[in-house]
C-alpha cells in the first residue's frame, strides 16, 4: 500500500473527486495547494485514443511554448567547420566535433538538449546506447538534426519541447512553472493542444482526446473538463 504524507492527504481533502475542473479552477487550485519550498513545474498528462504499438498511431513531435518552460536549457551542438563558430554565436552552451562525441561516449551528459548537423550523424551513431535511454539522441523529427543551428538553438532555449505518446497512449509534458500567471500557463497549454491536434496520427480512431489531468511536481492530478476548453480551442 502506498504511504502518503500528511501534507498530501490534506491536499487530497481539498479536491472534489466527482468534479471535472475547468482550466482556471485547476490552475488556481494547484497554485493554492503548493506548499513546498521550491517552485513546482506544471505538467499536463493527456490520455489519447491511440495504440502506439501500431505504426500509424504513434505520436512524436515538438511544440514551442509561447511563454517558455521556465527552465534554463543547456544546449550542446555536435558539428564541424564554420558551423562551430555559428553554434557558439547562437548561444550554444557546448560545441564540439569528434572530441565532444568521445566525451559523451565516456558518459558526459551535462546538457539538456543535443543538436547535430546532418554531416555528423554517422559519427554520432555509436552514441545510441548512451543517448537513447535519456531521450537525447538527435533526430530530424524532433528538430535536433539540422543545419539551421541559429534557429534550432534559439527555439530550444526559449521553450521548444519534444513530446511523444507513451506505450499506454498518454502524453506527459511539462508546460511551465507554477509561478507563471494563469493566463501564461493557459497559453502554453493551448499551444500544446494545437500541436497535438495538428500532428494527429492517420491511424487514430474514435475519440482522440480522452482525458486531461493537470498536476504540479509535488501536487495531485486534477481532472480537467474537456468541454470547458472548447472556447480555448482545446478538446
Amino acid at each position: 500500500m502506498v504511504k502518503r504524507s500528511r501534507r498530501f492527504i490534506k491536499i487530497l481533502q481539498e479536491l472534489d473527486k466527482n468534479l471535472l475542473y475547468n482550466p482556471d479552477e485547476a490552475l488556481d487550485l494547484l497554485k493554492k495547494l503548493s506548499s513546498v519550498k521550491f517552485i513546482e513545474t506544471l505538467e499536463a498528462h493527456i490520455a489519447l485514443g491511440l495504440d502506439p504499438k501500431y505504426a500509424d498511431q504513434q505520436l512524436r513531435s515538438t511544440v514551442v511554448l509561447p511563454k517558455g518552460s521556465g527552465k534554463k536549457i543547456r544546449v550542446a551542438v555536435i558539428t564541424q567547420g564554420d558551423k562551430i563558430t555559428e553554434a557558439k554565436l547562437a548561444g550554444a552552451d557546448l560545441v564540439g566535433s569528434e572530441d565532444l562525441i568521445e566525451n559523451i561516449f565516456k558518459g558526459f551528459l551535462d546538457f539538456d538538449k543535443l543538436i547535430a548537423t546532418p554531416d555528423m550523424m554517422l559519427l554520432i551513431a555509436k552514441l545510441g546506447r548512451v543517448l537513447g535511454p535519456k531521450g537525447l539522441m538527435p533526430s530530424p523529427k524532433s528538430g535536433t538534426v539540422t543545419n539551421e543551428l541559429d534557429n534550432a538553438i534559439s527555439e530550444f532555449k526559449s521553450g521548444k519541447l519534444e513530446y511523444k505518446v507513451d506505450r499506454t497512449g498518454i502524453v506527459h509534458v511539462p508546460i511551465g512553472k507554477l509561478s507563471f500567471t494563469i493566463d501564461d500557463l493557459k497559453l502554453n497549454l493551448t499551444a500544446l493542444q494545437e500541436s497535438i491536434d495538428k500532428n494527429k496520427p492517420n491511424g487514430s480512431k474514435g475519440k482522440y482526446w480522452k482525458s486531461l489531468y493537470l498536476s504540479s511536481t509535488m501536487g495531485p492530478g486534477i481532472p480537467v473538463n474537456l468541454s470547458c476548453l472548447k472556447d480555448s480551442k482545446i478538446g
